[in-house]
């Protein structure tokens, strides 16, 4: 199966499920998951510098380390499941449904951020995994790795609801835009563009052609 390159359109939504109660799960407002998740990254630092017993430099460190290492998972995961090549029918609906209906409608602002339901269950999990693999360390390497998500969405969503600023912040702007609107198998960061320089996935084109249009 090919393929196919879907043509973004700068208005409307698009209706994913008939059942009214799944297409309202599968939309949310921003704010419910970014607040969800720093509110959560506030809880599990409070327990890692009152129950875990861990010295402030530890946790400052795990904390950044969590941090920065969530630009990664942004990364692999956008490249990497987001636009998973649709070589079977199930791998191209779950496809659309996960990434390509944003793609089709970028400015639907309902659907700029993973819905909470499945938010919660996936943010779950990981807490789970990094308590089984690090223990206590894990209150303070959780935080700054569910920061990072929720700054993330903050990006994410301003590069599309809002005109890029007059400062060096632009460039995610560009970036995204060229993922958007000229080729979607290149850069695939959004709140930072690292990982696109690490992996050669940064495209070279001439960028100012795409500032011209945001």
């Amino acid at each position: 199966m090919e393929k196919q390159h879907i043509r973004p359109k700068h208005s409307g939504s698009k209706q994913l499920f008939e059942n009214p109660l799944l297409e309202k799960l599968s939309r949310t407002h921003i704010a419910i998951p970014v607040s969800l998740f720093f509110l959560t990254g506030m809880v599990l630092l409070y327990f890692a510098f009152t129950y875990a017993v861990l010295d402030n430099v530890v946790i400052l460190s795990l904390f950044l380390v969590g941090f920065f290492g969530f630009t990664f998972i942004e990364y692999w995961v956008h490249r990497s499941i987001y636009h998973i090549e649709p070589t079977t029918e199930a791998r191209s609906k779950f496809q659309y449904i996960a990434h390509g209906v944003h793609h089709e409608y970028p400015k639907d602002k309902t659907r700029l951020a993973m819905p909470p339901v499945i938010a919660v269950l996936v943010v779950g999990l990981l807490f789970s995994i990094s308590y089984f693999a690090l223990n206590n360390y894990a209150f303070a390497f959780f935080p700054g790795f569910i920061w990072g998500y929720a700054s993330y969405l903050l990006v994410h969503y301003c590069v599309h609801a809002y005109p890029p600023p007059k400062n060096f912040m632009k460039m995610l702007w560009v970036n995204h835009a060229v993922h958007h609107y000229k080729d979607g198998n290149s850069v695939f960061g959004v709140s930072s563009p690292i990982w696109d320089y690490v992996f050669g996935t940064m495209d070279t084109m001439d960028k100012n052609k795409v500032q011209e249009n945001l």
